[in-house]
């Protein structure tokens, strides 16, 4: 093997373990190190200061929302987070899924993942859907992730 073959060999997968090891969707528990039950101020420090605020009433009472680029932080009784959400394709899980993976490829390397709806549009989410528990959704649209979220289910 000639040696810049061997040396690009070596960049790829120095380059594939990276992309591994800085996996920032993490099956339930968050997204960007953004982690649920996290307080504001923390991910205030984490990802510094949100591009908008907004605050409202919804059907579980009073809740604050921070809008960043590619990502939506909720925090429901203007408490702890309850859900992040991201539409950036550079979030990935262990496995490497996010937005952009295909329906097909979300069921084969997401660990106990169940799925509704069809390839092109769907959802795919591991966890129980009862009030309190934690679930990651993947929601697909045109065939593709769009939006991947970690959330408490509130109702």
């Amino acid at each position: 093997m000639k040696p810049l073959t061997a040396l690009a060999l070596v960049v790829v997968c120095a380059l594939a373990l990276a992309a591994q090891a800085s996996a920032t969707i993490v099956i339930g528990r968050g997204i960007a190190g953004v982690d649920l039950r996290m307080s504001q101020a923390a991910v205030r420090s984490k990802l510094g200061r949100p591009q908008k605020v907004g605050h409202g009433r919804n059907e579980f009472g009073r809740y604050a929302e921070f809008r960043y680029p590619g990502y939506v932080v909720d925090f429901q009784n203007n408490g702890t987070v309850t859900s992040v959400v991201t539409t950036l394709a550079r979030e990935r899980t262990p496995g490497g899924i996010g937005v952009g993976s295909i329906w097909s490829q979300v069921r084969a390397r997401v660990p106990h993942v169940r799925c509704d709806g069809t390839a092109t549009l769907g959802e795919c989410h591991v966890g129980t859907l009862l009030p309190g528990r934690t679930v990651t959704d993947f929601f697909v649209a045109a065939g593709k992730v769009d939006r991947v979220v970690v959330g408490i289910v509130l109702d």
